[in-house]
């Protein structure tokens, strides 16, 4: 009867220990930071965590391993900063989470929800002054971030992770977490609460195929060296689903801006079209672009409406010859070409006026059709680049070096540059193609002619 009762006593506490391993534990009680180690100006107020201007700090004193992390944050103006996970007293080693929902930083690539030099994203679901949740989860080497149960991040470490000096100690390993205020204001934090993982079948082998190879990825060294990793021109189109680009663009690393070709004979035509894909598309984890197309988009489409994307961007391939065919110069039978170096002349003289549009990127720049293209730095001279520089840089027109015509050329791009015209990389994918978002043309430019990350357009996020 003893033994009886003493193998029950044993058996109640083992299973006290695996429910106290494996459920939920409160981090923060909304009363006090006993467990955790603070500096700087940190503070509970109205049953949250403030951490209030540039080096507050407060790192928990708990270790974990593979854990789901939740909380409730809230930003007040000029408040960012990060949670850190696998850290230590320092705040030195593991990885950082951002918290920044402010849409003036000149950093704006690194928006909350960015695993910081590895997953930084272009695009924050939620505003300064608003409650929202933030979930983290490390499963082995997974590791998932959520903002308002919305996947922004889904990244897998790979056995030889690439990490530059800076960012050498952001690895998975096990620690506490930590929370840092970077800027002037202040980052709230409530119901912060986490549940350690059992992770005895996970399948390592499993995530280790699925990791990107690192060695040989451009993307993750544009991230390392904090440079906005965005695809500037994505189409919807052939198989590429919103819910696949958005796990495409998770599993790459680029973000994507998405745009619809709006204009005659195309998919969105009037405002209320606009309207429409844009109420659709607000809530996804997507920039917003327009894409004019033909000389007609500026008259077919409001002012009003065409503000409402992030920003507007369009092409010279299309325009009246001057025997008044309509010419797609991407479509042979569609060009008429009588003299070559005329028509050169006509092309550039068709870019200028473009540039007079109302948009802020020219795309599908510099393009010539396929019965010049072989000769592109024959027609392109310098007299002609010149001139197209000259016009570009008074616009004040963003150039896009684009991933699918592989243009504009070197010459081009190093004259824009010295005359201080910004730049976006744009893959304009013709299907589901992960390769044409990888943007090699691009950032093969971007060490060539020395593009920095102030190069760079930056959208005007709404």
């Amino acid at each position: 009867m003893r033994n009886c009762f003493v193998f029950c006593i044993v058996a109640f506490l083992v299973l006290v220990s695996s429910c106290n391993r494996f459920g939920e534990r409160v981090l923060f009680n909304g009363l006090d930071v006993a467990n955790w180690k603070t500096a700087g100006d940190v503070r509970v107020k109205d049953s949250a965590l403030c951490l209030n201007g540039v080096a507050a700090t407060a790192i928990q004193r708990e270790e974990f391993k593979d854990f789901e992390l939740c909380m409730k944050v809230r930003t007040t103006p000029g408040g960012k900063g990060f949670l850190g996970f696998h850290t230590d007293s320092l705040n030195g080693k593991g990885y950082r989470v951002a918290i920044n929902n402010d849409r003036t930083d000149s950093v704006w690539w690194r928006m909350t929800g960015s695993l910081m030099s590895v997953r930084n994203l272009t695009k924050s679901f939620v505003k300064e002054n608003e409650w929202f949740a933030m979930r983290v989860r490390v499963e082995g080497k997974a590791i998932s971030v959520f903002i308002n149960d919305e996947t922004v991040v889904e990244y897998i470490e790979p056995s030889s992770p690439f990490r530059n000096v800076e960012h050498d100690a952001a690895l998975l390993s096990e620690g506490c977490f930590s929370l840092t205020s970077t800027g002037t204001g202040a980052i709230e934090c409530k119901d912060i609460v986490v549940k350690e993982l059992d992770t005895d079948n996970l399948d390592s082998v499993g995530q280790s195929l699925a990791a990107i190879n690192e060695q040989t990825d451009e993307i993750i060294r544009l991230h390392q060296e904090d440079f906005p990793v965005l695809d500037y021109h994505v189409h919807l189109k052939g198989r590429l689903t919103k819910e696949k680009a958005a796990v495409q663009s998770r599993k790459s690393g680029v973000n994507y801006a998405i745009a619809p070709n709006c204009g005659i004979g195309f998919k969105i035509t009037n405002d209320s079209e606009i309207y429409a894909f844009l109420d659709a598309m607000r809530t996804q984890p997507f920039i917003l672009a327009m894409q004019g197309e033909g000389r007609e988009w500026v008259t077919t489409f409001s002012q009003a409406a065409r503000d409402e994307f992030d920003y507007v961007f369009t092409d010279a391939l299309t325009f009246t010859d001057t025997k008044g065919n309509r010419t797609r110069l991407w479509i042979k039978d569609e060009v008429f070409i009588d003299d070559e170096q005329q028509y050169m002349d006509l092309i550039l003289d068709k870019i200028c006026g473009v540039l007079q549009e109302p948009a802020d990127i020219y795309v599908n720049p510099c393009f010539l059709p396929e019965q010049m293209n072989d000769r592109y730095d024959f027609f392109w001279t310098e007299a002609r680049m010149n001139k197209f520089v000259d016009v570009l840089a008074k616009s004040g027109k963003v150039l896009e070096i684009n991933e699918l015509y592989k243009i504009p050329s070197k010459a081009i791009i190093l004259k824009a540059k010295a005359a201080g015209v910004k730049f976006s990389f744009g893959s304009n994918n013709v299907d589901e193609i992960p390769s044409a978002t990888l943007l090699s043309y691009s950032i093969r430019m971007k060490k060539e002619c020395g593009i920095t990350a102030r190069d760079m357009y930056r959208p005007r996020v709404k």
